[in-house]
């Protein structure tokens, strides 16, 4: 929001919880800023709330996601930002806080062109990320599965396994054990099936959606980078080109090393984790492919895992294969391309040093 936008602007400000909201707004006829609090559990009367007032902009805190709420402000013609809870509070007078004067802060705000706003993913990010976080669930809850198949093994003394092949199941299911052991292996083979299940319709999902993208297509150019990754690269980063950096991407993602510098002490610590955990699970994990098959980030991780712990250099590879991506999605470029035009700047680098050295001598 930016100062002289104000003029022919209607404004609302909404402090929101899940089971009610203070709306703040000036009433037209006199010029009075009025309060009213709406219980969600009425909704005919919040729905005529909306669908009375003019066309305005409506402006909540970041805090909990409300989809019927944003269906509300859409259907009646009504703009909905969403701020930062923080730079809110900061930007408050007074130090005393209930639901009116939070609603009244929010508006004020809004009138005076200082509403802190956030970037938002369109609809359709949201709903996909909303999908792929479903699924790493259902994976992990799969493996909590696994493990306590795999203590069950180890009670009937069966001989060291992978119990995700199914030879080594057929093992455990031929062992011989007592009534409750069978009953606990009876179930817990039934949740892997069921697990199994559910997590191959959702792939089968996300692969038709990742076919149906231009985008993600570039990203599986990139060697170890699955559909998973570069949907959830492409849908959690958005436009890219709102970062003016690529030091801006890695502290979105949370891939930045937090630095602790004090005096002539520089010093830098674990990474800030700030951003989704999921698309750095994803990284994580396509680095260790990469790291593998890819040339120059495989000559990289050689020489920083030389003097660093392989986590280290591991989580350094997802940091440079994230940018690596972003740069791809950027300039809308395969990943042949993007190393051959990193290729051509070292050697256009090595000429220009070269060149100053002869000059110097």
């Amino acid at each position: 929001m930016k100062k002289g936008e104000t003029a022919m602007r209607l404004y609302i400000g909404v402090d929101f919880h899940p089971h009610q909201q203070t709306v703040c707004w000036m009433d037209l006829e006199t010029g009075e800023v009025r309060t009213k609090e709406l219980l969600h559990n009425r909704v005919e009367e919040v729905k005529a709330f909306y669908k009375a007032m003019p066309k305005s902009v409506v402006g909540i805190e970041a805090s909990s996601q409300a989809t019927w709420f944003e269906d509300l402000i859409f259907e009646n013609g009504h703009e909905l930002v969403v701020g930062d809870p923080a730079l809110i509070r900061k930007r408050a007078v007074s130090r005393h806080k209930s639901d009116k004067r939070d609603a009244e802060h929010i508006f004020t705000l809004l009138m005076n062109g200082e509403f802190p706003a956030l970037w938002r993913r369109p609809r359709e990010s949201v709903h996909l990320l909303e999908v792929i976080r479903l699924r790493s669930s259902f994976v992990r809850q799969r493996t909590q599965v696994y493990n306590r198949l795999q203590a069950m093994a180890h009670e009937v003394g069966l001989r060291k396994g992978i119990m995700r092949t199914t030879r080594f199941q057929n093992l455990l299911k031929e062992a011989e054990m007592n009534e409750v052991q069978r009953l606990r292996r009876s179930h817990l083979f039934r949740l892997i099936d069921s697990f199994s299940l559910q997590i191959t319709e959702i792939d089968l999902w996300l692969k038709a959606k990742a076919e149906e993208a231009a985008k993600v297509k570039l990203l599986l150019t990139q060697s170890g980078v699955g559909y998973l990754t570069a949907l959830c690269m492409v849908h959690t980063l958005g436009d890219v080109t709102r970062f003016a950096r690529t030091r801006q991407i890695t502290a979105f993602i949370g891939l930045d090393p937090l630095e602790r510098s004090s005096g002539a002490t520089v010093r830098f610590g674990n990474i800030s984790k700030a951003g989704s955990r999921t698309l750095r699970y994803l990284l994580g994990q396509s680095a260790n492919i990469a790291a593998r098959r890819d040339p120059r980030l495989k000559g990289f991780y050689k020489r920083l895992a030389k003097k660093k712990p392989k986590a280290v250099a591991k989580t350094a590879v997802a940091r440079k294969l994230a940018v690596k991506l972003s740069i791809m999605l950027r300039d809308n470029i395969t990943a042949e391309e993007f190393d051959a035009r990193s290729g051509c700047m070292t050697v256009d680098n090595a000429r220009t040093k070269h060149g100053l050295q002869m000059a110097v001598s």
